[in-house]
Order: structure tokens, then C-alpha cells, then sequence
């Protein structure tokens, strides 16, 4: 059932809440910032409550259902989280407190750089980037300052990203002002070593690693590609978006990663999508480590009175690269990851063991029903061709169709080395019975496109909003609905 706007519900003169007197001396706006007119709404207390409740069912979450959304971790957020989160002394901070009156949450700062670091196996950690994009740049921007700084700046110039890589990695290195040299994949999925071979020069920066890579494969070249680089003076990146392969299992920094980012969204629970709120915490091996952005919490031993109560406060690291946000990052988030740690503790390890596991056992369910382009031993995540023999269909027809059976589709057409690709991620989080469910599915939509292909690509069915033309709406931006005209009120919800 469709639902109507929220301008289609205004009426002239209604109002959901009134304002109290303001408390402070009013003062007239300068004519330059007054408008004449202000087309909002005008609705009541319950007409939007009832609006957003229905919009909020209409919606999917991973509270609701599977959501393989590969390269996402759509796992469940724990609602532990949650409340830890919302306690009082977390949720009623405020930024421009002195240090001294935010210890517990300074602490909490401290340790969580702390676990990460073991996690990772790195010798740093800042937890200023504010999503995993911005620890991208951050990580890229310490390796710049890095060869200026040793005075090789103007030369170093080229950014090597294998196409298995994230989708953000180039943006990143050009933002930087670096040149972006694209590595293929040899037919196994890996980084081939003859191109970077070629490459590998006193010109290049570093190399940007995703590792497991989007095709949810373990690069089997890691090692000999990351001494490759190190070898002709470049430092490697490791976009760690797909850490939940590897937790407890092993670790980027002593595999030879200079610097790497954290998704906490990702791989530590915290809710993620529609925007935020995320985390991308940058761990540093030691040569990298100064240039961190800062400021990073650590215990200030002059101030510390008691050995097992220490003081904490924020210090700038030597050559840091500065702030990439206000203030020191998504706090609530950190609040969430840590609990998630600390939950979990040890057992971290079987997180990324369950996840490989789950990610497996659905790639022999559909192995054989839709074309493996890498077949092989994958890892948190895999890729599938969204193509069935003898059918006319695309990846898109069967992820709209999916929808039809209650399921999220997977990430689309991503990696773009692999023609009509579904990127598939279970997490650790799903029962065989849902792996189970979601494999039946597309069974049966591998058997309706050959039956019924029309039924494909005219899906989804049963949705309150039926296939959008994308590719206009894309071309062709409406970003705020007006109504056909601010004066006069909107048609009555039908």
C-alpha cells in the first residue's frame, strides 16, 4: 500500500507543536536572510508520527531480515550496544569538556586504540575518520607526508590499486593529488605480479591493498606484492572494509601494511547506512605511527596518581597530518565497537570463522545454479554472475525479484571486473535456516528465468514502490519534493 508525501498531508494553518516565549531578547533578522515564503508542510503532531511510523515498516533493516549486501557486513547490531551507548555518562557528554570531567570516556577511547592496535597488529591507532572513506584519505595523506618529508614529495607520484580494490581507493589517491595507476587481476583473482613489476619504481607512492578483495578472495600474491613495493621505496595501504574475514586469524600490520583503516560499522556491529553513522579508525606501523591524525587519547604519567587509575588526555602525535573532523570522532560509535570487543573478547576469532564459514556454505549452495567467475576458497564474502543459461535476464531482474521473496539484494554490478556481478555477504550473524532460505529463493528465480523471464524483469511485485527507472533518476536530480504551488495547499491524502 503507497503512502502519501508529507506535503500531501499539509493543511493551511494546522500545527504540531507550539513554541514556548523565547527567553532571551528578540532581534530582528537581516532583510537579506528573510525569506517571503517557506513551502513546509503544515501538519500536526499525529499526521507525522503515523507518516513515519508507516514509512519506517515499509522499510528493510538487517532487524527485519537477511541482508547480504556484499562488502557491507550487514551484520546484526547487538543491542547491548545500544544501551551501553545511551548511559547517561556516554550520552550526555559534550565535546568541549576539560578532559578532567570525561575520564570514563576517554578510558573507553584509550582501550578501544588499544584493542585495535592488537587486532590489527599495528603500532598506532587514531580514532579521528569519521567513516571508512576519510580513513582512506587520512592513511593516503600520511603517506604523502611521509616521502615529503624524506624529500622525495615531487617524485613519488603514483598510487598502484589492483581493480579488485574498493571503489573509493582512487578517489582517495586523487584527492591527495596522486596518479592513479590501475593494476589488473591475474585469472585466479589475484594481484598479478607481472603488471606490478612493470610498475614498481622510484615514482611510486605505495600500493592501495583490499584484502580479502572484493571478489572475497585472500590475495595469494600478498606477501610477494607488498615486498615488491616496500623494495622500490613504496608503502602499502590496507583498506580493511572486509576485516571481518580475518579477525584473531591474522594480522595486516605484521603482514607488511604500513597503514590500514578500520570500518567499525562494518566489522565491529555498529549501525551503519542511509549515511552514518560511521567510524574509520587508521592504524599506522611504527614509521608511519607520527603522522597520525590527531589528537589521540593516551595516560598522561605526570598526572597520573594512582598506577591502576591513570589519567588520560588527548596529545597530537609529531608530525601528524592534523584533524580530518571536528572535535574527536563519532563517540557513540566507539562506545558500540568497544562493547562488541569486549563482548566477544577472545572469541573475536570465531566471528571471522563463522562468517568464512557461512559465506562458504551458501557459495555450494549456488554454485552450479548461477556462474562462479573465480571458483574457489573464498572468504567473508563471494561474487556470482547474475545470469542463468538460456534465460534473458540480469543481475538487477533477479535482485528485484528477490525482494518478491523478503529478501535485501546483494551489492549489483560491483566488482566491475566481473560482468552482471552479485556480490553476496551472509555475515556471521545467519542460521543455516536463513543461508537455507535465501539459497531456495534463488533457485527458484534460476528456474522462473527460464520459465518466465517477463515475471523477472518486471519485479518486484509486492513492494509499496514498484521498479524505478534508476538510470533517470540518476541523469535527472529532484532532491526536495515543492508542491505546484507554495500558496496554495496541497490536495487532501487520498
Amino acid at each position: 500500500m503507497a503512502e502519501s508525501l508529507i506535503f500531501e498531508y499539509s493543511v493551511p494553518g494546522r500545527r504540531g507543536v507550539e513554541l514556548p516565549e523565547p527567553d532571551v531578547p528578540e532581534a530582528p533578522l537581516p532583510e537579506g536572510f528573510q525569506r517571503t515564503e517557506l513551502p513546509l508542510p503544515e501538519v500536526s503532531e499525529v499526521d507525522v508520527v503515523r507518516h513515519f511510523l508507516r514509512l519506517s515498516q515499509m522499510n528493510y533493516g538487517v532487524d527485519k531480515g537477511f541482508y547480504p549486501l556484499g562488502s557491507c557486513t550487514m551484520k546484526y547490531n547487538p543491542k547491548i550496544n545500544e544501551e551501553v551507548a545511551r548511559l547517561p555518562g556516554f550520552g550526555h557528554l559534550h565535546p568541549h569538556q576539560d578532559p578532567e570531567t570525561a575520564q570514563g570516556a576517554l578510558a573507553l577511547m584509550y582501550h578501544l586504540q588499544e584493542f585495535l592496535k592488537e587486532i590489527g597488529g599495528f603500532a598506532a591507532v587514531s580514532l579521528q575518520p569519521a567513516a571508512g572513506s576519510q580513513g582512506e584519505l587520512a592513511g593516503i595523506l600520511m603517506i604523502r607526508a611521509y616521502h615529503r618529508d624524506r624529500g622525495e614529495g615531487k617524485k613519488r607520484i603514483k598510487m598502484l590499486i589492483p581493480d579488485s580494490a574498493h571503489g573509493t581507493n582512487p578517489a582517495s589517491s586523487a584527492m591527495a593529488g596522486l596518479q592513479v595507476v590501475n593494476i589488473p587481476s591475474d585469472r585466479r583473482g589475484n594481484i598479478d605480479l607481472d603488471a606490478l613489476r612493470k610498475e614498481c619504481d622510484e615514482t611510486v607512492a605505495g600500493l592501495m591493498i583490499t584484502n580479502p578483495n572484493t571478489l572475497g578472495l585472500f590475495d595469494e600474491n600478498l606477501l610477494e606484492a607488498i615486498d615488491l613495493v616496500h623494495r622500490c621505496g613504496g608503502l602499502i595501504y590496507g583498506d580493511g572494509a572486509n576485516m571481518n574475514a580475518l579477525m584473531g586469524i591474522c594480522k595486516p600490520g605484521e603482514m607488511g601494511f604500513d597503514v590500514m583503516h578500520y570500518n567499525l560499522h562494518k566489522t565491529f556491529s555498529t549501525p551503519h547506512g542511509g549515511g552514518g553513522p560511521g567510524a574509520g579508525p587508521v592504524g599506522a606501523s611504527e614509521r608511519l605511527a607520527p603522522y597520525l591524525p590527531g589528537p589521540i587519547v593516551a595516560v598522561d604519567r605526570e598526572r597520573t596518581v594512582q598506577p591502576d587509575e591513570p589519567f588520560y588526555t588527548f596529545v597530537w602525535p609529531e608530525r601528524s597530518i592534523g584533524r580530518v573532523r571536528a572535535f574527536h570522532g563519532h563517540f557513540g560509535v566507539f562506545v558500540r565497537a568497544y562493547t562488541y570487543i569486549r563482548m566477544h573478547g577472545p572469541r573475536l576469532r570465531e566471528v571471522s570463522e563463522a562468517a568464512v564459514l557461512n559465506a562458504n556454505y551458501l557459495l555450494a549452495q549456488l554454485r552450479g545454479i548461477y556462474p562462479v567467475p573465480y571458483d574457489r576458497l573464498c572468504k567473508h564474502e563471494f561474487v556470482i554472475m547474475g545470469k542463468v543459461p538460456g534465460a534473458s535476464i540480469r543481475a538487477l531482474d533477479i535482485s528485484k525479484r528477490l525482494m518478491d521473496y523478503g529478501f535485501h539484494p546483494p551489492t549489483n554490478y560491483f566488482p566491475l571486473i566481473v560482468p552482471e556481478a552479485l556480490m553476496i555477504e551472509p555475515t556471521e550473524t545467519e542460521s543455516k535456516a536463513a543461508l537455507d532460505a535465501f539459497a531456495e529463493a534463488m533457485r527458484r528465480i534460476a528456474e522462473e528465468a527460464r520459465e518466465d523471464p517477463e515475471r523477472l524483469q518486471q519485479a518486484p511485485h509486492t513492494t509499496p514502490v514498484r521498479r524505478l527507472d534508476e538510470a533517470r533518476a540518476a541523469r535527472n536530480l529532484v532532491l526536495r519534493y515543492l508542491p505546484a504551488s507554495a500558496s496554495q495547499p496541497a490536495s487532501e491524502p487520498r
